[in-house]
Parts: C-alpha cells; structure tokens; sequence
C-alpha cells in the first residue's frame, strides 16, 4: 500500500469521510464516497474524484494512517 495524504471531513468521529488526498504529487477532490466499508482496524472507501477517476482509500485506525489500497 502506498502512504497519501487526506484532507477528511470528521463529525463525532475522525475519518468519518475523505474529502480531498494528494497521490503522487496530485491533489485529487472527492466528489462522492461510493462504498465504504470497516475490517478490523481499518476502514475504507471507494471514491470518484471530480475528474470521474476512481480510488480506494483506506485509513489504517491504529496507525492513524492513510493509504492507497
């Protein structure tokens, strides 16, 4: 897995939603979570970025770390 950065929206907890990640030297803007879902310790989501290219992100709860998955 290849470490990125997140920018996430979080309400009563944190990751609750990624909003924009660098990857690669590009920023990328979320435009909609198209599924997520929790294993153990992680959690992760599909997203389409505004320029329609698709990504799975996962955020790494132990290590409080993103990655590309």
């Amino acid at each position: 897995m290849t470490e990125i950065q997140v920018q996430c929206y979080s309400g009563h907890t944190y990751a609750e939603r990624p909003a924009s990640f660098v990857y690669q030297g590009v920023v990328y803007k979320v435009e909609k979570v198209e599924r997520e879902w929790r294993e153990p310790g992680k959690r992760y989501f599909q997203v389409c970025t505004e320029d329609s290219k698709s990504f799975e992100l996962c955020y790494d709860e132990q290590k409080d770390e993103w990655s590309m998955a």
